[in-house]
């Protein structure tokens, strides 16, 4: 099942680093979602964090009464995260959902998640009571380019465990369905900041700098190159 390569040494022993050195990047845009929501969050939680790095970053810029809290169900991930540690930021070995009812979070964290989940509109409503706003961060791998260029598919099941593709309408239709309202939603082009290497990554590296200001919907479609960065709210 897919959930076997996070409890074990699989997903660990493909990525070593477990995507720290993306980690930066990803909280500079939730500050800048934080930011331009004028929100406020006392506490803070991330469900699937990794190696922590994110809550780590997004703590040296949130105020220093802010407590974060970590989840995952990776024991390798919450080795590496709890050499991050402190009194405010927590590393929990655990599924939010066995939590009791009170545990519950001004702001959650779903960054680069779903896609890794067999159910994640179960996942979504259960965490729909514990959360006042959520920003969730899709990779968005249902593109022309990845479509024709199949082997790519393979990669990110294989080594990355995506069993879900989104595009952007699917994405924020996804969260409607799951009970959340969209608040806010912006591309983060990692094709800039975090390119691939090789000449493939080299034209779409080009060929987004070029069209995404001009027509940022068709070029996620076409070359890729995006993720979607969501803000929702239960809507009940």
């Amino acid at each position: 099942m897919p959930q076997q390569m996070y409890t074990t040494s699989e997903y660990l022993d493909k990525n070593p680093s477990w995507h720290v050195e993306d980690s930066p990047w990803k909280a500079r845009h939730i500050c800048e979602m934080i930011t331009r929501n004028g929100l406020a969050p006392r506490r803070v939680c991330e469900v699937g964090c990794g190696a922590g790095e994110v809550l780590r970053q997004l703590q040296l810029s949130l105020g220093e009464d802010v407590e974060l809290w970590g989840y995952d169900i990776s024991a390798q991930a919450i080795e590496l995260a709890q050499a991050r540690a402190n009194d405010r930021l927590h590393f929990v070995r655990k599924d939010l959902a066995s939590e009791p009812a009170s545990v519950t979070f001004d702001l959650t964290l779903a960054i680069d998640l779903l896609e890794h989940l067999e159910d994640y509109y179960a996942f979504l409503r259960r965490l729909a009571a514990r959360t006042a706003n959520l920003i969730v961060h899709f990779p968005l791998d249902l593109h022309l380019t990845n479509l024709v260029l199949a082997r790519r598919f393979r990669r990110l099941r294989e080594n990355y465990g995506h069993i879900h593709y989104f595009t952007k309408d699917t994405a924020i239709r996804a969260l409607h369905d799951a009970g959340f309202t969209v608040i806010d939603h912006f591309y983060t082009e990692w094709v800039h900041e975090l390119p691939e290497a090789g000449l493939r990554g080299q034209l779409q590296r080009y060929a987004c700098k070029l069209l995404m200001p001009l027509a940022p919907d068709l070029t996620a479609r076409v070359f890729g190159g995006s993720s979607l960065l969501i803000l929702a709210r239960p809507s009940t």
